[in-house]
């Protein structure tokens, strides 16, 4: 594609990476056969394609953005299902988040919009906030019928019972059973340890069972990926700092040789640290570093030789690849890979590459695209007949949990169950039903 950035717009690192990406896109087309927004609007202007188009003029005249590109832009879920579709190697993710970015400065939102993403931003990364607000949300239910707009879905959306803080996320060491193997931090995240306590706890125990030291380390939080995708680079950065400070300690002291993340949203931001802060003299060494060890939780145990299972389970699991995972990370053969060595039948979800509609925040702020993807992908998973729901995504869980009554379990519980942990609680709650 050919730009007509000036010299002077091409002195901003944000705009050279851009304009870097925006030659390489040759109009093909291929995105748009597997664009989860331009399969069910079938409007050009919400394909990858589309997407570039306008933000391509948008940067190019440096104008403030318009109404009509922040539509579409927000319409993108960020999937990057375009990504491992397109044959020229265009780094989408790159080009849409330097074009929220820009969006952020450059475009005023209605006053009920700014203040949802003021509240997301401000709640949602901090586990005691956003505990206090399910809190609130909880008592509130009664009303949801009464309030307006998106506030009726966000209480909907709020789960049934708040849960109490894991004493497993607090910083420690766990010690590996056994002879020590390797040595990892763990991210214990923000919104998943608010929501679904046990993940973290069934990590632990899964990789110390297999002789793995797990270090959760003192000041390292939110990955930054909610913020980051709002176009908000300064509390995104910020975050990415604080990971990249607490971890680096880690490494220096007892050294690292891994950093696991079981949120695949979270580990497509923690690995491109390195990028977002390649401008930081201070932090970009650092940041590549930390970038480098990050590996999802299957990622890392595919390297390992797990125990043989601890009893058999003779249950089908219908594996849901959250986007992040298959196209953020190129990830796709190892989660199946260890649950059929768990003893468990693995099927693959129908239009597997398509968005369940969670994509972060997408299901709070768009929540009618994000409804009917959810619908697509709750038939889709319940058309293979399955007797649990396996992903490695807490947005995935939450979004295709609303929608059908299979239990939905976090892939780690499942490895953590059949090599000798408790029975994960959906498949308690279901079987007592």
């Amino acid at each position: 594609m050919q730009t007509n950035f000036s010299l002077a717009q091409l002195a901003d690192p944000d705009t050279a990476e851009s304009e870097k990406i925006l030659r390489n896109c040759v109009h093909c087309g291929f995105c748009t056969a597997t664009c989860p927004t331009y399969t069910l609007l079938g409007d050009e202007l919400d394909s990858p394609r589309g997407r570039i188009y306008l933000l391509k003029d948008m940067l190019e005249k440096g104008r403030p953005a318009t109404a009509k590109v922040v539509k579409h832009i927000d319409r993108c879920l960020s999937c990057l299902s375009c990504m491992t579709t397109c044959p020229s190697g265009v780094h989408y993710m790159h080009l849409v988040d330097h074009g929220r970015k820009y969006i952020e400065e450059t475009f005023r939102r209605p006053l009920p919009e700014r203040m949802l993403r003021w509240i997301l931003a401000f709640v949602l990364p901090s586990p005691f906030r956003f505990r206090l607000a399910l809190l609130g949300a909880y008592f509130a239910k009664p009303l949801a019928p009464l309030m307006p707009g998106r506030l009726k879905g966000l209480l909907a959306m709020a789960p049934a019972e708040v849960r109490s803080p894991s004493r497993v996320d607090r910083p420690q060491v766990f010690a590996a059973e056994g002879e020590r193997r390797a040595r990892v931090a763990l991210m214990t995240g923000c919104a998943q340890k608010v929501l679904a306590p046990e993940i973290n706890e069934a990590t632990v125990r899964l990789l110390t069972r297999h002789g793995v030291e797990v270090v959760v380390a003192r000041g390292a939080g939110c990955c930054g990926a909610l913020v980051h995708h709002m176009g908000k680079e300064a509390p995104a950065l910020d975050a990415a700092r604080a990971n990249v400070g607490a971890w680096s300690k880690e490494l220096e002291g007892g050294g690292l040789d891994a950093v696991i993340i079981n949120a695949s949203g979270c580990g497509t931001t923690v690995k491109d640290y390195g990028f977002m802060l390649r401008e930081d003299p201070a932090w970009q060494e650092r940041a590549a570093t930390v970038a480098g060890l990050a590996k999802d939780v299957t990622e890392f145990l595919d390297s390992l030789d797990l125990k043989a299972p601890d009893k058999a389970e003779p249950l089908t699991v219908a594996y849901h690849s959250a986007c992040s995972m298959q196209h953020g990370q190129q990830i796709r053969r190892q989660p199946k890979a260890l649950l059929s060595k768990a003893g468990f039948t693995v099927k693959d979800v129908p239009e597997g590459h398509l968005c369940c509609g969670s994509a972060g925040t997408y299901n709070l702020m768009q929540p009618e695209i994000a409804g009917r993807l959810k619908e697509r992908k709750v038939r889709n998973i319940e058309s293979t007949r399955p007797d649990v729901i396996a992903t490695g995504n807490i947005g995935c869980m939450t979004q295709i949990a609303g929608g059908t009554a299979i239990p939905l379990v976090h892939t780690v519980e499942l490895l953590d169950w059949a090599t000798g942990g408790p029975t994960p609680p959906a498949l308690a709650s279901s079987a007592n039903r």
